[in-house]
């Protein structure tokens, strides 16, 4: 009981953290003077991303057996497949039950025929929208392609090609901070009061920086103890050390992303919810992934490849839906699937 207790005491810290913590970074983009797309892909994706980098940084350069470093590479791979597919999925979900219910006040107070009302097989934006949400999406791809890719072969200067996915994700964070591909429709809009200052209109800048940080920590720490406990948690349901690894802790590692989505998508800030995962999935793969191909072998089993294969498979399929402007709340609901279709894959490989 003690572990469900703190699960769930952990699960209200971090969604509560959260809920400060997108505050705080809005303000920090107004502050920095960056797109407002790039509070989501860089400033809000930095944030929670940094958790599951450092602990694969603390994998692959201090683990005292192979065994221990592949932690590190499990995590690598881990982050965008939950990002991929749990977080797209639960974003939809959170738009279609906004949409519903936004539908059913229509009728509500107008009387409007339901045929009239529109709502949830609405596209999640225009032509000029769509191509924005496609973008990080092409990035993303071939980076994981290649990614996955020098999972199956050794050569002697593999470890060195770390460094170009450090590159590739320094240009990405140029090209962002330098307003690449914002439509800058929402820069005047009015942000909600800093929570440390809710009576403020301006808040001071030293207000904005100590929100963010806090929360940063209270998230790093929660999230850390929400592993720990789901680590305890999986044997007691009957599931094995690498299931648990496999398919719950990088859930777990992701569930910063996912409460800020849930956040945004409550305050009608769709694009930033959406931003915040794709900005998230690019630093999981070229950080980590660089980190990994540095310090350890490198080498997928069929588990890892299974993954990988996975979360390829939920990019295109959301790119390929982005590019016909037909990406609706439902279809995006529909990622999370393949995390189902993971799962199952799952049971033959490890078994």
């Amino acid at each position: 009981m003690i572990h469900f207790l703190l699960l769930i005491v952990c699960a209200v810290a971090i969604y509560l953290s959260c809920e400060w913590f997108v505050n705080a970074v809005e303000w920090l983009g107004k502050r920095l003077n960056v797109g407002k797309m790039a509070v989501g892909t860089i400033l809000a994706a930095f944030g929670t991303a940094l958790p599951e980098s450092v602990v694969t940084l603390v994998a692959v350069t201090t683990g005292g057996t192979e065994e221990a470093k592949n932690i590190g590479v499990g995590a690598a791979m881990g982050g965008p497949l939950a990002l991929a597919t749990v977080a797209y999925g639960v974003t939809g979900a959170m738009l279609l039950l906004k949409r519903r219910k936004e539908k059913a006040h229509v009728l509500e107070t107008t009387g409007m025929p339901e045929s009239r009302a529109g709502g949830e097989g609405e596209a999640l934006g225009d032509e000029k929208d769509m191509r924005r949400l496609a973008k990080d999406q092409k990035w993303f791809l071939p980076i994981f392609i290649v990614k996955v890719a020098l999972g199956l072969v050794a050569f002697a200067f593999k470890p060195t090609l770390g460094l170009l996915f450090f590159a590739a994700y320094a240009v990405y964070f140029w090209r962002e901070i330098r307003g690449g591909g914002d439509d800058g429709d929402e820069e005047d809009e009015e942000l909600e009061p800093l929570k440390l200052q809710p009576k403020v209109a301006s808040p001071a800048t030293w207000a904005v920086v100590l929100q963010t940080l806090v929360t940063l920590v209270v998230i790093f720490f929660a999230s850390q103890l929400f592993v720990k406990q789901l680590d305890a948690i999986g044997p007691m349901l009957g599931l094995s050390a690498a299931v648990t690894a496999l398919l719950l802790s990088p859930v777990a590692t992701e569930l910063p992303e996912i409460m800020n989505a849930i956040i945004w998508v409550r305050q009608g800030k769709t694009k930033l919810a959406l931003a915040n995962i794709s900005g998230a999935m690019m630093i999981q793969a070229t950080v980590p992934s660089g980190l990994g191909l540095l310090f350890t072998t490198w080498k997928f089993d069929g588990a890892l490849l299974w993954a990988g294969l996975i979360t390829m498979a939920a990019i295109v399929y959301l790119l390929l839906t982005m590019r016909a402007h037909r990406l609706t709340p439902a279809r995006l609901t529909v990622a999370a699937g393949f995390y189902v279709v993971f799962a199952i894959g799952l049971v033959p490989i490890l078994g």
